[in-house]
């Protein structure tokens, strides 16, 4: 068992003490004559906790897929405990102790997690599941986990967190000794994290070698042992995680230097544009008022379930509210429909943008003139070359990376699909523009193109609400920061850059 990192010689580079668990050398794959993928060396330890980190379309995604099994390599070789493996299905990555978890959960909502944990293991007995013995085992795994609820629940009942956990405790059923895990802590709340981190350290004491796959920055400097970055498809460096600086590894992903994570301010808030008053929806929202100014970048803070989403959704006419009124530039808004928030000149950047900002199976120039059709119709009929005309000068605005118009929007990088959700809102020219979780599951050379963005949206005078569960990013970004609990604003903080996380939380929570 490798020592913990605590117990590490400062500087002393694991993979550099002992055989390794995992060797992927040399990886090599190309798709339709593009290289994703080229000489791409991974090592990894037992008890090693390594974040693979790079921008959106590094080839992060493609190498674990190589090693999940769902593609195979042009190049390379992949070798367990020194042993050559073949990994060509995920079925083999299995049954060779490799685990992926991913974003999105790979669970069935109507099974309780006892079924979730065995399906496709089950522990049978005379011809007949033993559900009993099946029960058990996962709770004893739940609670070694240090997550101990009932076995029994259908997992449609559980929080996220709790579903992450059925995720885990079914690698260890299964005998895992690699762990896979994307984007973790993406829709967590700050407690949900610090108990993820207590069980990545569960199975780092079990001797797993886990690979974490992540953006946020604070996050790899708390969990990592050690952090290997992908730029281009090809390796761009790998160093212990005390070896490293925060500017550093964002040079390192980016290949450019960056002196800060959030540009400077240029401009100031203009007068009241947008005015919320006793708006309200059941328990979720209840008499929220507040006024936002053009030019202003005004942020909503809250835990998951504070109701600032569902605030959104009202304001987008996505929602019917019950009370209360919403005033842009003086005009009362009776908003029965996002439509009529379009028409009225509001856009919305939702959460979900693979379900709710994009059709990913259609093009992304259709999915650019969707809310934007009247400008692009005669008589009743599309004009397609005045919309792929209009889509292109977007798109070159957006610095959008596309192999062309008719491409799916799902082929598109995390961060190319959310610069295509803004590119037509912009060609709708919204005055109000919602941003609810903006970066999340993005690079940083993203997020700051896209911080940009919303700072010059600002300087023309646009109002910007931004709602973020990443408290740096919402103190380095807004202008002032309104907190919600339970359907409730509960706090304001009037110049965010004199603040700090911990103010944010005791209003979010109190």
């Amino acid at each position: 068992m490798p020592m913990p990192a605590s117990q590490r010689p400062k500087g002393c580079d694991l993979s550099e003490m002992i055989s390794p668990l995992l060797e992927m050398r040399g990886i090599g794959k190309s798709f339709a004559g593009i290289q994703a993928l080229k000489g791409v060396d991974l090592v990894l330890q037992e008890g090693e906790v390594l974040a693979l980190m790079g921008e959106n379309g590094a080839g992060k995604s493609t190498l674990m897929k190589i090693l999940g099994g769902a593609h195979l390599p042009d190049e390379g070789e992949l070798k367990l405990r020194g042993n050559r493996i073949l990994v060509d299905s995920p079925q083999k990555a299995r049954s060779l102790g490799i685990a992926m978890i991913y974003q999105e959960f790979n669970l069935i909502p109507a099974l309780s997690a006892a079924e979730n944990v065995f399906l496709g293991q089950e522990i049978i007995q005379h011809g007949l599941i033993q559900h009993e013995a099946q029960e058990s085992r996962t709770a004893d795994l739940l609670k070694e986990l240090g997550m101990p609820f009932d076995p029994r629940t259908p997992c449609q009942r559980l929080s996220i967190a709790q579903q992450q956990s059925v995720e885990i405790a079914r690698a260890l059923s299964q005998e895992a000794q690699i762990l896979v895990m994307d984007e973790p802590s993406a829709v967590l709340t700050p407690p949900e994290v610090k108990r993820l981190f207590a069980i990545i350290n569960q199975c780092r004491k079990r001797g797993l070698g886990l690979i974490y796959i992540g953006h946020r920055l604070d996050e790899i400097f708390e969990i990592a042992d050690r952090v290997m970055v992908l730029r281009d498809g090809q390796p761009a460096g790998s160093f212990p995680i005390d070896q490293c600086k925060r500017h550093e590894l964002i040079h390192c992903m980016v290949g450019r230097p960056m002196d800060q994570e959030y540009p400077k301010r240029k401009g100031h808030p203009g007068p009241v544009r947008l005015k919320v008053s006793e708006l309200r929806r059941g328990k979720a929202v209840q008499g929220v008022c507040f006024e936002a100014r053009g030019g202003e970048i005004l942020g909503l803070a809250g835990l998951v379930g504070a109701g600032r989403t569902e605030l959104a959704r009202l304001i987008f006419g996505a929602d019917r509210s019950e009370a209360g009124t919403i005033q842009l530039d003086g005009r009362t808004l009776s908003l029965r429909s996002p439509a009529e928030a379009i028409a009225a000149g509001i856009g919305f950047l939702s959460e979900d943008r693979k379900l709710q900002g994009l059709i990913t199976q259609h093009s992304i120039c259709s999915n650019f003139g969707l809310p934007n059709l009247n400008q692009f119709t005669r008589a009743g009929l599309l004009n397609l070359g005045q919309e792929e005309a209009s889509f292109n000068q977007y798109a070159e605005t957006m610095q959008l990376k596309r192999h062309g118009p008719k491409q799916r929007a799902s082929h598109l990088s995390g961060g190319n699909q959310q610069k295509l959700v803004i590119a037509k809102w912009l060609a709708r020219r919204c005055e109000v523009l919602i941003f609810d979780e903006p970066t999340r599951g993005i690079d940083v050379g993203a997020k700051y193109e896209i911080y940009q963005l919303m700072h010059a949206l600002a300087d023309e005078g646009k109002v910007i609400l931004m709602i973020s569960s990443e408290l740096p990013e919402m103190l380095g970004m807004a202008d002032r920061i309104l907190v919600m609990h339970q359907g409730r604003l509960t706090g304001e903080i009037t110049h965010p850059a004199s603040s700090n996380q911990q103010a944010i939380m005791e209003m979010a929570v109190a």
